[in-house]
């Protein structure tokens, strides 16, 4: 029988147990079975474990930046091999028959189902998945350099997409989502402006390599008006200090998931026709176009790599900052 590592949450709050599985799951009619090379470790992961999502109420395995080999078809399953290179994201299944599925907007699916939180996800040696909600992965970069594609890289792009053609972009959160889109809009040839928590010279470093022309705290004074703002930190009082930075008509995009409570602020600061938007998820067109972009520019995918069973590490590590990119779990 084949033995199998996976780390599950029980509980919020609780760290992720080491489950060891025995024989390998089968895929269902339309589903492929994919041996696990690498996942992204996301900061929703940590709002999973941490109890800012609601839990699912049974043990579930987090990660949705999935990177592995086809190792079993499902009955009906077209366009996939065995041993083909694929990618799982964070969108896992929709129901593609309610209103938002049929215009388009299946992000917004009310049905829909989650990688790594109402469905199992990748912190596994072996992953279970939905072969509509597979993309096959440009070959130019390695399974860790791809894993952060498939969320931060897929999201990102949602919302630099969602920003408009904005000449000067500022991006607070200088993460694995910001690092990836910044090398995106510098190569469209727009002017980045990096902010990352106050006194985080590792993260503001690598924006400057990165190509950002200006890289400071949040809390520092910029030296222009933005056109547009993404916020990928979960902090809501960082939506005032967006607003305030963004010339009249700029837009402020708030791209996590979970966002802390955002304060009052003065109806000043919004007026000027600038706009406030967030972004859900992410549509199976999001995720072709951004690839296929990733697949044109040579993307700079800054990664640490930690071992599938060292995950509580990695989350306590993305939890305090400690490190600048992103964090990818490598199976045994």
């Amino acid at each position: 029988m084949d033995r199998w590592l996976a780390l599950t949450c029980d509980a919020p709050g609780r760290p992720l147990q080491q489950v060891w599985r025995e024989g390998l799951p089968r895929p269902g009619p339309g589903q492929l079975r994919l041996r696990v090379h690498a996942c992204g470790v996301c900061r929703t992961d940590l709002h999973l474990v941490d109890g800012d999502l609601a839990h699912p109420g049974r043990p579930v395995v987090p990660g949705h930046e999935i990177v592995g080999r086809v190792a079993e078809l499902g009955a009906g399953v077209e366009g996939f091999a065995i041993g083909d290179r694929v990618g799982v994201p964070w969108l896992g299944w929709t129901c593609g028959t309610c209103e938002q599925c049929r215009a388009g907007r299946e992000n917004l699916c009310p049905h829909a189902r989650f990688t790594g939180w109402q469905i199992d996800g990748g912190y596994a040696g072996q992953v279970v998945a939905d072969a509509r909600y597979v993309f096959k992965l440009p070959p130019r970069y390695r399974d860790d350099e791809a894993a952060p594609l498939l969320c931060a890289g897929l999201i990102g792009y949602r919302a630099y997409a969602m920003a408009g053609d904005a000449p000067r972009l500022g991006i607070y959160g200088f993460g694995a989502a910001a690092h990836l889109i910044a090398q995106v809009a510098v190569a469209q040839e727009r002017e980045v402006y990096a902010f990352t928590r106050p006194g985080d010279e590792a993260a503001q470093q690598l924006a400057r390599r990165l190509g950002a022309v200006w890289a400071g705290g949040s809390d520092d004074a910029l030296p222009t008006l933005l056109d547009a703002a993404l916020i990928f930190a979960p902090v809501g009082a960082l939506v005032p200090t967006a607003l305030r930075a963004v010339r009249a008509g700029g837009t402020v995009v708030c791209a996590g998931i979970h966002m802390s409570d955002i304060p009052s602020f003065p109806y000043s600061i919004l007026w000027g026709e600038r706009r406030l938007v967030s972004v859900a998820n992410l549509t199976r067109a999001d995720g072709e176009a951004f690839l296929r972009l990733a697949g044109e520019i040579a993307l700079q995918v800054h990664t640490v790599p930690y071992a599938l069973a060292d995950a509580n590490r990695a989350l306590d590590d993305l939890r305090a900052g400690r490190f600048a990119g992103a964090a990818v779990l490598l199976p045994p």
